[in-house]
């Protein structure tokens, strides 16, 4: 027996040691931490259990029967996060440049497995070279089968990723599926296909942060959600964003020891909508005076900044927050605002997170190539979203709510719980200029002083549409509210529609307007 445990002991102090200590300082010079490192971070002090640490690769082709690493470059098992069991797997960029294998795929995807089975959130680790070229198209066969595991998890359990290092070629789709993707703003990278690729076939020349790096994807390109200056900011930010979700479909996100009174009103929520109907103001700030203080966790902040959408917490609980941006494009819907919304209802929706839209909307961005590229299909998403959510839904007019915006905005008629407004609200078709030039064009073309006359016509419309009465009269809004009684009235409202139950005809699945 003596003999057994040496021989283990000796193999587990190899699968610790990774590629060897040369290469454990290359990836410390490039500002990057080992995958054992990142782990220890990131889970409860000895609570992490490993699976498949004896692994290695079973080919032998160019060579590899040399290069034979105990758990063949990613490390997985499970953790406790906060107390909460979660599934993990890291690459180990130091065992052949953390490139994705036969034996990786099934380590993942075992993982995965078991995830799914248990009904625990799974967080993914990215630092790898791609697909390992010397196993050919078993490699690319492996990544399809972690693939399968993420669309089925999808909408089951919280799926997270974090991109610490280069992520190319097939390996970025694992991370584009799953439910929010965290990279660093120095180290992480993402790309289909490398500079190298694009300048030989293109012509183009790019250099590999302008072409994937973390301000790409967290600002144009969407992928991302969250950029973090460093790994361990990253870490941090997995276990911040856990907190406010379930550990699966099944469950309700767990609510921590409220610290902000429920009944508090913030006076200053009286003054914060300006005087003139088209001066900005920072949504940021009436989302932050609402819900309990310091609670608010926005995700994709540098991507649509016409919308705000976030986390944040009610007398303790959790909640998704959508809410126009007017000191963006006044606040006006587009194509990315329009994905940027309808992607985080549908995850608040998946997660049992009740959503509070906050609207000050002027309507859909007009413009020729907005039209040509589909804001009518990216629009309708929002409907969609908003139609199909069964969580609670409540909606707050906080000035402007015009046209089709209005009713795709968490409308009524979009299966709403409640509806409320401020007295600032400003509800109608569209604006009162563009209402008047249709409505009395000839009236004012033969007046006296078509300019004065415009203008009163104007008044007149502002005056009989452009507030929140008229809707509360035909019962589109349910109470028009003083905004300083906002939070204590939406604690209330969540607090009745806590046990809302809701169902959607059966079906396979929805045919959203992708």
């Amino acid at each position: 027996m003596a003999d057994h445990l040496t021989r283990l002991r000796e193999m587990r102090e190899r699968a610790l040691a990774g590629g060897g200590e040369e290469r454990v300082r290359d990836q410390h010079a490039k500002g990057k931490l080992t995958a054992r490192e990142r782990l220890s971070l990131l889970v409860d002090a000895d609570t992490f259990q490993e699976i498949g640490a004896l692994a290695t690769h079973a080919f032998s082709e160019f060579g590899m029967d040399r290069h034979r690493y105990p758990g063949d470059g990613v490390v997985a098992g499970f953790g406790k996060i906060n107390g909460r069991r979660v599934a993990l797997f890291a690459h180990d960029f130091t065992i052949l440049g953390g490139s994705f294998s036969t034996v990786q795929s099934q380590k993942i995807c075992r993982i995965q497995d078991l995830a799914l089975e248990s009904g625990i959130p799974i967080v993914g680790l990215n630092d790898s070279g791609g697909a390992r070229i010397q196993e050919g198209v078993r490699s690319l066969a492996a990544y399809g089968e972690s693939f399968t595991r993420n669309v089925l998890s999808s909408g089951v359990i919280p799926q997270i990723s974090l991109v610490l290092g280069p992520c190319a070629g097939g390996a970025v789709y694992s991370p584009a599926l799953t439910d929010f993707v965290i990279m660093t703003r120095d180290t992480s990278l993402m790309f289909l296909t490398g500079p190298e690729v694009i300048a030989a076939t293109t012509g183009e020349q790019v250099t590999a942060r302008e072409l994937g790096g973390s301000m790409v994807h967290n600002a144009r390109s969407g992928v991302a959600q969250f950029m973090a200056d460093d790994e361990k900011a990253a870490l941090e930010l997995v276990k911040l964003l856990l907190s406010y979700l379930p550990q699966n479909n099944t469950e309700d996100p767990p609510q921590i020891a409220p610290w902000d009174p429920p009944d508090r009103m913030e006076e200053a929520l009286n003054a914060c909508i300006p005087e003139a109907d088209n001066e900005p103001y920072d949504v940021r700030g009436v989302v932050e005076l609402v819900c309990d203080r310091s609670s608010l966790l926005e995700v994709a902040p540098y991507y649509a900044r016409n919308v705000v959408t976030g986390f944040a917490r009610l007398d303790g609980f959790s909640v998704g927050v959508v809410a126009n941006q007017p000191i963006h494009m006044a606040g006006a819907l587009d194509i990315d605002s329009s994905d940027k919304i309808a992607r985080f209802v549908r995850t608040c929706d998946a997660f049992n997170v009740p959503l509070v839209t906050f609207v000050d909307c002027p309507g859909y961005l007009p413009g020729v190539d907005q039209e040509h590229y589909g804001v009518i299909r990216h629009g309708a998403k929002v409907i969609f979203a908003y139609c199909e959510a069964t969580v609670p839904k409540i909606s707050v007019v906080l000035r402007k709510a015009m046209g089709g915006a209005y009713v795709a905005l968490c409308s009524k008629q979009m299966r709403s719980d409640l509806a409320f407004a401020w007295p600032t609200a400003q509800i109608a078709v569209m604006g009162a200029e563009g209402a008047v030039r249709v409505l009395r064009r000839r009236d004012i073309a033969h007046s006296a002083d078509p300019q004065a006359a415009a203008q009163d016509f104007v008044t007149e419309y502002r005056e009989a549409f452009m507030n929140p009465y008229r809707a509360a009269d035909t019962g589109q809004i349910d109470e028009v509210l003083e905004p300083r009684e906002t939070r204590p009235r939406l604690i209330r409202a969540l607090e009745v529609l806590r046990t809302k139950v809701q169902q959607n005809p059966p079906r396979k699945h929805g045919l959203m307007p992708v």
